[in-house]
Order: C-alpha cells, then sequence, then structure tokens
C-alpha cells in the first residue's frame, strides 16, 4: 500500500508539474489529462491536491487569459469540491471560494457556470461559510442578475441561494435585491433540476418571517400569484420531491400568517399532500421531511392538529416510525435516528391542545416504551425530540392520573438533568418535570424522593433566565398542599439568599413563580405557624420589599394573597399586627383604585378580624387604631360585587 500511495503521488506530481507550461494549447492539453485522471476518483483528488495542484491551478485562473484555460481549471477545481469533507475543507484553507466567486465577474459564461457549479458544491458542505456571500455586497445582486443567462445558472444560484439564506437578515438582502420576481420565471422550465431548487429557495425566505412571506404571497407571474403556482406543484402528476417541496413552501407561508390556517389550499391540499409523504411507500428522507414539515404547520392552531389526527390514520403510521429497522449501514443507522425524531415531533405537535388527541397518541401500542428508551439516547436530537413529545403529552390532566403512573419517565427525565445537558433539553425537560409535579401527578411522590428538591434549587441559580423559571415553577407545584417536612426541605435548599435573589430576578414570571411558591409553602394553619416561626424576618422582609417595589399589580395581589396566607394562621396574625409598616401598606392597598389589589388587601383584614380566632377582639381593636374600619366601610359604595362581599364580611366581623 504504501508503495501504490507513493506511486500515485509521484504520478500526481508530474501532472502538477506539467502545468508549469507557456504554451496555451499544450496547458489546455495538459488540465484535461488531469481533469480526466480526477474525476470519479477521491484518491487522485487527494494526491493531486497533496502535490499542489490547488495554488498551481489557482495562479493559472488570476493570471491566465485564455478562456477554454479557465474554464478546464474551474472543473478540476469543481472536481476536488465534490471530494471528501476533508478534502472541502482544505480547499476553503486555500483560499478557492474567494477566487471563484471573482470569476462570477468574468466575461465568459462557460467560465462563471463552472464557478457556479464549484459554489454550489462547496456551499452544501457542513463547514461551507455560507455568510461569505453576504460579506460583500455586490454578490447577491450580481447572482440575480445572472439568473437568466443559462439553465446551469438558474440551477446553481437557485441552489446557492437556497443553502445560504440562514437568517432573516439574509431573507431580507435577497427580497431587498428583487430574489423574489426574479425566480418565479424558472417556476415556468418544466425540469425538476430548476424548479426544485427555486421553491426551497423560496421556503428559505419565507421561513418565520412575516415580511418576506407577505411579499411572496402578493408577488404575480404571468397573471397568477405565486401561491396559485406553489400550489399547482402539489399535483400528483409532479415528482413526490417536487410536491414535498411546494408543502414546505406553502406551510412555511402558513406559519409566517401569509396564508390563512383555514384556507383551503392549507387544509384540503397542504396538509393531506404531507400526511401522504409520511406513508410506507414513500422513501426514508420523504417521510422525514414531510413528517417534520407537517408538525411545524401544525404545531400552535388546534385545528389543523385535529384534522391531521383523523386524516389517512396518521398516528399509527407515525408509530410505524419508532419501529423502523435501519439496513446494516452507518447511513441507515442515522436514517432511523431521524425516522424517530419526526415521529415524535409530529406526535408533540398534535399533542399540544387537544385532549382526546393526546390519549389516542399515547394509546399508541409501545410509544411511552420508545419514549423512556429514547431518553436515555446518546443522541441529544433523538433526546431532545422525546423530551418534547412527552412534554406535549404531559400536559394531559388525566394521561397524567393514568398512563404516566405506568411509565417512570420520570427517571430518565431526572438523569437528563442531572447531566447538565445543552440549554434547550435542559429547558423542555425541566418543564416536563413541572408538569409531573402537579399535586394529582402519581409521579409527584417519587420524583421528591429521588432528589427533585436539590435538582430543582439548583436550577433556579442558572444563568439561563428558563432554567430559573422552571427550577422555581417546580417547587412552586412541588409545594402545593405538600407535607410540612418537603416544605422545609425547599426552604432549607433554597436558602434565603437564593430567595431574595429571585425575588430581585428582573423576570416578572420568575418574580411571580417564586411569590407562588412562598404562597404554597404557607398554606394549613400548622406549617404557616412552623415556617413564620423559622423564616418571619425574612419573609416579611420581602413582604415589604415588593410591596414598596416598583412591580405590576399582578404583582403586589400575590404579595397581599401571601399576606392572607399568613394572616391565616394562629401565631403567625402576630408578625402582621406587630409590624406598623405592614398595617400601614395594608390600608393604603385598601384605598388604591386598583380592585384586584383592594380584594386582596381586605381578604387580608379578614383573616385578622376573623371573630372565631383566638385574640381576635384585640386585633379589631388595634386596626380600628388604623382606621381599618373606616376604610372598609368608604369601600362599600364599591360596585364589584366580590370586593362588596368581603367588605360586607369583614365589618360583620368587627361588629359581631
Amino acid at each position: 500500500m504504501y508503495e501504490i500511495v507513493m506511486m500515485d503521488t509521484g504520478l500526481g506530481q508530474l501532472y502538477v508539474d506539467s502545468l508549469n507550461v507557456n504554451d496555451t494549447q499544450q496547458l489546455l492539453c495538459n488540465l484535461k489529462q488531469m481533469k480526466n485522471v480526477v474525476i470519479g476518483s477521491n484518491r487522485q483528488k487527494a494526491n493531486l491536491m497533496l502535490c499542489g495542484a490547488v495554488p498551481r491551478l489557482l495562479n493559472i485562473i488570476t493570471s491566465e487569459k485564455s478562456p477554454a484555460v479557465l474554464v478546464e481549471c474551474a472543473i478540476i477545481l469543481g472536481s476536488f469540491a465534490k471530494g471528501s469533507e476533508v478534502t472541502r475543507r482544505k480547499l476553503l484553507e486555500e483560499g478557492v471560494l474567494s477566487i471563484m466567486l471573482q470569476g462570477l465577474a468574468h466575461g465568459e459564461l462557460k467560465f462563471v457556470e463552472a464557478c457556479l457549479r464549484f459554489l454550489r458544491t462547496m456551499m452544501t458542505s457542513p463547514s461551507a461559510p455560507t455568510e461569505i456571500l453576504h460579506q460583500d455586497s455586490t454578490i447577491i445582486p450580481h447572482m440575480i442578475q445572472l439568473l437568466p443567462q443559462s439553465k446551469c445558472t438558474q440551477e446553481c444560484i437557485a441552489s446557492i441561494l437556497a443553502t445560504c439564506c440562514k437568517n432573516s437578515e439574509h431573507q431580507e438582502t435577497l427580497c431587498r435585491h428583487g430574489a423574489i420576481s426574479a425566480l418565479a420565471p424558472l417556476l415556468d422550465i418544466n425540469e425538476d433540476r430548476i424548479q426544485l431548487p427555486t421553491l426551497r429557495c423560496y421556503a428559505a425566505l419565507a421561513y418565520q418571517n412575516r415580511n418576506v412571506s407577505s411579499a411572496i404571497a402578493s408577488t404575480m407571474h404571468n397573471g397568477e400569484s405565486l401561491l396559485q403556482i406553489f400550489c399547482r406543484l402539489l399535483n400528483r402528476n409532479h415528482s413526490v420531491a417536487m410536491q414535498l417541496t411546494a408543502a414546505k413552501c406553502l406551510s412555511y407561508l402558513c406559519r409566517a400568517g401569509a396564508v390563512a390556517v383555514d384556507d383551503p389550499i392549507i387544509q384540503f391540499r397542504v396538509l393531506p399532500c404531507l400526511v401522504r409523504m409520511c406513508k410506507k411507500d414513500r422513501s426514508v428522507e420523504e417521510k422525514v421531511e414531510g413528517a417534520e414539515t407537517l408538525a411545524f404547520l401544525i404545531e400552535e392552531d388546534i385545528d389543523l392538529q385535529r384534522v391531521a389526527s383523523i386524516t389517512d390514520h396518521l398516528i399509527m403510521t407515525l408509530a410505524a416510525f419508532l419501529r423502523y429497522i435501519p439496513e446494516a449501514t452507518n447511513k441507515n443507522e442515522d436514517l432511523s435516528t431521524e425516522m424517530k425524531q419526526a415521529a415524535f415531533k409530529v406526535f408533540a405537535s398534535l399533542g399540544a391542545n387537544e385532549e382526546d388527541i393526546r390519549k389516542k397518541i399515547i394509546d399508541t401500542q409501545s410509544l411511552m416504551d420508545q419514549i423512556e428508551i429514547c431518553l436515555s439516547e446518546t443522541n441529544p436530537k433523538v433526546q431532545l425530540s422525546a423530551v418534547r413529545c412527552l412534554h406535549s403529552l404531559s400536559r394531559s390532566v388525566q394521561q397524567l392520573r393514568t398512563s404516566f403512573q405506568d411509565h417512570a419517565v420520570w427517571k430518565p427525565l431526572m438523569k437528563l438533568l442531572r447531566l447538565g445537558q445543552p440549554d434547550e433539553l435542559m429547558t423542555i425537560a425541566s418543564s416536563t418535570l413541572c408538569n409531573l409535579l402537579l399535586e394529582f401527578s402519581p409521579s409527584k411522590e417519587p420524583i421528591v424522593d429521588a432528589g427533585a428538591v436539590e435538582l430543582l434549587c439548583k436550577l433556579t441559580a442558572s444563568q439561563n433566565t428558563p432554567l430559573r423559571l422552571n427550577g422555581i415553577w417546580g417547587l412552586m407545584n412541588m409545594a402545593f398542599q405538600a407535607e410540612q417536612k418537603i416544605k422545609n426541605s425547599i426552604l432549607t435548599s433554597l436558602g434565603t439568599d437564593q430567595l431574595f435573589d429571585l425575588l430581585t430576578d428582573s423576570n416578572v414570571d420568575i418574580l411571580m413563580k417564586t411569590l407562588g411558591l412562598l404562597r404554597n409553602l404557607l398554606s394549613t394553619k400548622q406549617h404557616i405557624d412552623s415556617i413564620m416561626m423559622s423564616h418571619n424576618k425574612q419573609i416579611m422582609t420581602a413582604v415589604i420589599m415588593i410591596l414598596e417595589g416598583d412591580h405590576p399589580p399582578d404583582v403586589k395581589e400575590q404579595t397581599l394573597c401571601i399576606l392572607a396566607n399568613i394572616a391565616d394562621g394562629h401565631s403567625a396574625k402576630d408578625y402582621i399586627m406587630s409590624n406598623e409598616d405592614i398595617l400601614k401598606k395594608l390600608t393604603y392597598y385598601m384605598r388604591i383604585e386598583h380592585v384586584k389589589l383592594q380584594i386582596a388587601a381586605v381578604y387580608c383584614i379578614n383573616n385578622l378580624v376573623w371573630t372565631e380566632e383566638d385574640g381576635a377582639t384585640e386585633r379589631q381593636a388595634k386596626l380600628k387604631e388604623y382606621g381599618i374600619q373606616k376604610h372598609l366601610q368608604a369601600l362599600l359604595d364599591s360596585s364589584d360585587t366580590v370586593l362588596f362581599d368581603k367588605v360586607k364580611t369583614a365589618l360583620q366581623q368587627f361588629s359581631s
């Protein structure tokens, strides 16, 4: 093997050296010989590159004037680009990309076409710097101008633009330079090699961009709207790839708001087409793309979810995805993984809202077992899709009480969270755990026993806002109607410093959930008294801090409800009655022109003056000194029935 490589390398050096000639015809002949050697042979590509072929070819391109020579050089470089990923990275390191981009300005069309073919191949590489097209403001408009030149320029440029349109800035740039109208004539050419990349480019333009999608939807070509053309390409007389890509375009336009969800095109053409793409007679790649597009289309609309769930046995079709047995090649093993991801994505979208649909999904044979298995996969993409599916299904109260009891999905979920996965996976996993910790969930007790308190407290200290939110949300759910030992465990593990950090968090949702946690901790008279005995200073300080702070009314209302809970304790009442600052704040919020805050303040007063509680007479007398009774009487004029009833009840306690 060593001798063969040496012989190949030696021969390769001869080919490279043969390019050092001054005679144009001889150079052309030698280039053609090199071209014939490298086409179809990755080994010869590697050998010639090792011998310095690339710098020599670039030198020729930048100095030679013969169009024929330039074309042959570009073709050879294009052949190199079709080699391995290592070969493509080497080409990037050699600076070939910028030279070929410069070649687009050449007057010889065949050379321009060869440069475009090279660029198309390179831009599909995972390591390709697609941003390079957008760094020079002249490249995109020049490419759009080149579109009508030939079928080759149309095919290549549409592919390049589709591949390099990665974000909203790229979309806006293409739109601004007239790409939407310039691409439309390409849809008239009845050839898949041109129509398909054109459709893919429209899909890339439309994806999650309302403005560009609206521009696409309003564009006319030869008396037809682009929507009508896309719809026509859904017809079954076109290739499967064409139907699928047209459906993707229309799905993206719909999600961006350019096509109404209840438009017949979506409900009666696009959705059935995508479901059809999931059937067993389709290739694995088609199934995956069809399913993932369908998941995206129906993700946020309950009506589309309902229609999809009863279309052509979709749920059973997707269940077969999970049982896909790969052939004995690495590629097919990857496809098996993609099949599972696609199925879980659709299940997650289907089950996002409707209880009956969730039940159908969960009742699918072995689904929960598959979710458990995939949560323990090493592939993070499979884990993420399985967690998303589980999160969607865990929104069901009925299923939490039944099906989730039969499957310990919380175990791999807890393991994921302990391992510290990527933020997106951690966010969905922790959100799912929050649902499993709801009071009526049979999983709650074993999850708590498995160390969920420490895990969630750790999440509350995360730099990632959604993780902090889910951490405190989970603790809030856990504390609801919990035993005192669990409540004490939460307070001990969380700690005073972390509690105050959460109460001063800039995110209002985190603040609200932290207040919700305090409210749940301070429930049941015995628990209230016990917690206030050990944490009264911290809690009262926190209450005053929130009531004095610049916070929305909902935050203030939740804080006043915490005070009402404290007032419902036996000995805990004293911490309010002995705090002049708190009493003044209660009178202030009774007078403030905001009904919800008035109701919450009066609710607290009710608990303080309740005559059946020990010491009620003394408390009533002290509150009278603060003018509470007069403020209550003034509130009898309120037109709000809830506030009126609470005020009336409180005044009855004073008079009894």
